[in-house]
């Protein structure tokens, strides 16, 4: 999907004609910062952990204006965001009569990838707009478990409502600084061979934009 949508909008990109009358195209860098609840069942088992983290990117848009007040546009992040390792460690017992045991570590990592919003935006006056949208992003699992189980892949579905400023210069030029709230919901996976599942509970961040673009 990631090599799907980056070349479908290098395409535009590239094929846009000189003529071709509101586009506006461009690209942005962001600094965010992300929390989650974090809950691992296993067998019954609950555990819960509260992550925050903070990340840095920078991703590409492409608008077609509606009028002088709306713009629907599509923002697409090129590169996987990942997060920390989450290490475990759990005793695992041999044997009920001598009490023998060993412990167990169980490392899970996330990446998230192909992170692509598509917004509305309205102008409310020549400098000031809000946007609101929707996000979506591949979740990729990264594991190492002792017990040898895997987790699949899941992507999210969320929410983003924004405000910014736009500025305008000579021969199309503008810039843009913009603040963003994102919620991305909850999603979970349950183990390949085990039913011990992980979830990820109330994914939220807020970031901060700047953008710099060219209108056709």
């Amino acid at each position: 999907m990631k090599k799907i949508i980056y070349v479908t909008i290098l395409s535009i990109l590239t094929m846009l004609p000189a003529y071709s009358v509101g586009i506006n195209v461009g690209i942005s860098g962001s600094l965010a910062a992300f929390h989650a609840t974090g809950e691992d069942n296993e067998n019954g088992e609950i555990s819960k952990e509260d992550a925050a983290g903070a990340a840095g990117y920078g991703s590409i848009f492409v608008e077609k204006t509606l009028g002088d007040r709306l713009a629907i546009g599509i923002d697409y992040v090129p590169t996987a965001l990942e997060s920390e390792t989450s290490e475990t460690v759990v005793e695992d017992l041999k044997g009920e009569d001598d009490g023998a045991s060993s412990n167990q570590t169980n490392k899970v990592q996330v990446d998230f990838e192909d992170l692509t919003t598509l917004y509305l935006a309205l102008n409310i006056n020549e400098n000031l707009y809000v946007k609101a949208g929707l996000v979506k992003v591949d979740v990729i699992t990264n594991e190492s478990l002792d017990t040898g189980s895997t987790y699949a892949n899941t992507d999210m579905d969320g929410e983003v409502f924004g405000i910014g400023y736009n500025t305008q210069f000579g021969n199309g030029i503008f810039a843009r600084i913009e603040g963003n709230y994102m919620d991305f919901g909850s999603a979970s996976v349950t183990g390949s061979n085990t039913e011990n599942k992980i979830s990820l509970n109330n994914l939220e961040g807020v970031s901060g934009k700047i953008s710099i673009g060219k209108s056709f």
